[in-house]
């Protein structure tokens, strides 16, 4: 049965933080119960909003340094969230046309859109999946027809680890897809921490994923987010918030803390 008549379950009842993440990013396809939501942890949070782009401005310099300065020529961008400007295969593809990208998210309207908006060229894929069973991930065919993994791959984990709660052991999740990949792959991550200021408000916005959307947030200390780079040598500047990763413009970090999400890239030993 083709894809657009296999009946969906866009779970409209309840928030999902892909389409909360389009809501933060000014994004249309939303749905009523995730403005609210999204607007109830901008109440205790107004910053959320500055987070999010601040990540997404993050995902477009690392994958413009892992394709012009690393040479990856494969990306798997696993709980992509809905396209947007500045998606993977577009900053890769802008450095070789023939870079080849797999997204990866458990949200059926992601699938939707981005096999609507993707590239027919065969450069890319859009797998629904869910990431708390990376072995449905590894093995799936269409992972396998674009990426190679007897060379180098870049994984992507963009300000999606904190909705893994630990009892799905997202270390474990990383080191799935780490140990399919061979030395000098690379691992790309963002990862929501404790603020040293205005703790009472994270922890407030990190509640209403909690309690009203389909998966919750959970605020790691910088220890706990270095701990997902195991196998990884940290490239310069090393673990640092989102602001602070080779900013486009010198001087733009100024107050990072502020932006209580840390940010790295490593690549594999």
């Amino acid at each position: 049965m083709p894809d657009e008549e296999i009946p969906l379950d866009l779970r409209t009842n309840r928030p999902t933080p892909a389409r909360m993440y389009d809501y933060y990013l000014g994004g249309k396809d939303n749905f009523a119960v995730d403005r609210e939501a999204a607007e109830q942890v901008l109440s205790a949070a107004p910053e959320v909003r500055i987070l999010a782009k601040e990540n997404r401005a993050f995902l477009g310099r690392a994958v413009r340094f892992l394709a012009a300065e690393a040479g990856i020529r494969q990306f798997v961008d696993v709980g992509t969230g809905l396209p947007t400007q500045g998606n993977v295969h577009e900053i890769a593809q802008a450095v070789d046309p023939s870079a080849r990208v797999v997204y990866i998210d458990n949200d059926p309207i992601v699938r939707v859109h981005a096999k609507a908006l993707l590239p027919s060229d065969g450069t890319t894929a859009v797998i629904e999946a869910d990431m708390r069973d990376p072995e449905s991930i590894l093995k799936h065919p269409d992972l396998h027809r674009l990426i190679r993994f007897d060379e180098p791959v870049a994984v992507l984990f963009m300000s999606v680890l904190h909705f893994i709660a630990d009892e799905y052991d997202p270390y474990g999740i990383v080191a799935a897809f780490r140990d399919l990949t061979v030395p000098g792959s690379h691992l790309a991550l963002s990862h929501i921490t404790s603020p040293a200021q205005n703790t009472g408000a994270a922890e407030a916005a990190a509640d209403v994923y909690k309690n009203r959307a389909t998966s919750p947030a959970v605020l790691r200390s910088p220890k706990e987010i270095q701990a997902l780079f195991d196998g990884y040598d940290l490239v310069e500047p090393g673990l640092v918030y989102l602001p602070q990763w080779r900013p486009d413009t010198p001087g733009t970090a100024r107050d990072a803390e502020s932006v209580w999400m840390l940010s790295g890239v490593g690549r594999k030993i």
